[in-house]
């Protein structure tokens, strides 16, 4: 009988050992981030449906709500919220039993007597970088204030943003007063999963928004990590970062 190299029977069993496994603190849920959009003169009322019927629903069938915010400037009359399931197969089972629970069906029906709350409803499934650090969440007074901001990337160049973000950015946010809240990427192709960055930040107020950022931008070591990045070609296209100021409803569970 022929015997195998000691060579070949590693490679073999290099092959055949399974694939690297995520690290045990990554966050390994489905997150949704849902923008509703009211019809006129509704939007009160679809907060007050949230308040007192949907928030608690979704909890009561295994979602957790992460949070729930208004633009600063919401002439669209919109409603972001963002939900976590554990699996993005768990969350259509949830969602058919929310769906189907007496309950929601009958405050739908009480909410829409004289007509439909919602006209236009934008859904992105994500999936949380390897540095995100969304912890349980949490209220502080005064309310802070939010910032969803989207980036989107030049072909093949999402793994070095992230890769400036994880060395870089994340830390000196921390340093200059900005606070980092989640950190995701799409899941789905058509809605960017090799080209954008979704991430949420948050900030004491407008004005400290505006130092924060300006103490950042000025500061060398940034100014070295985005030189360094960019060495072989430009991130991010042009006009690539979107940037929605919000505040938290009176509902939300981060504040």
């Amino acid at each position: 009988m022929k015997k195998t190299k000691p060579a070949l029977l590693s490679l073999v069993a290099a092959v055949a050992l399974p694939l690297a496994a995520p690290a045990a603190n990554q966050d390994s849920r489905c997150y949704e981030l849902r923008t509703y959009y009211a019809n006129v003169g509704k939007l009160d009322a679809l907060h007050a449906r949230f308040r007192d019927h949907t928030v608690a629903l979704f909890e009561k069938h295994g979602m957790t709500n992460v949070g729930y915010w208004v633009p600063l400037e919401n002439e669209d009359d919109k409603l972001v919220y963002l939900m976590a399931y554990p699996s993005r197969q768990a969350r259509g089972k949830m969602w058919k039993a929310f769906f189907n629970d007496p309950e929601w069906t009958s405050a739908y029906k009480a909410s829409t007597e004289k007509g439909k709350l919602v006209k236009k409803v934008d859904s992105v499934f994500l999936s949380a970088t390897d540095y995100s650090m969304l912890s349980k969440p949490k209220k502080t007074d005064p309310e802070r204030l939010f910032e969803l901001r989207t980036y989107t990337t030049n072909p093949g160049k999402l793994d070095e943003l992230n890769a400036r973000f994880r060395d870089h950015t994340v830390d000196l946010f921390t340093q200059h007063g900005i606070e980092n809240v989640g950190y995701w990427t799409p899941m789905d192709e058509k809605k960017g999963r090799d080209n954008k960055l979704v991430y949420l930040i948050a900030h004491k107020s407008v004005d400290g928004r505006q130092a924060s950022f300006g103490a950042f931008s000025k500061d060398p070591k940034w100014q070295s990590a985005r030189k360094a990045s960019e060495a072989n070609g430009r991130l991010l296209v042009r006009k690539g970062v979107e940037s929605l100021m919000m505040k938290p409803t009176d509902y939300s569970p981060m504040k």
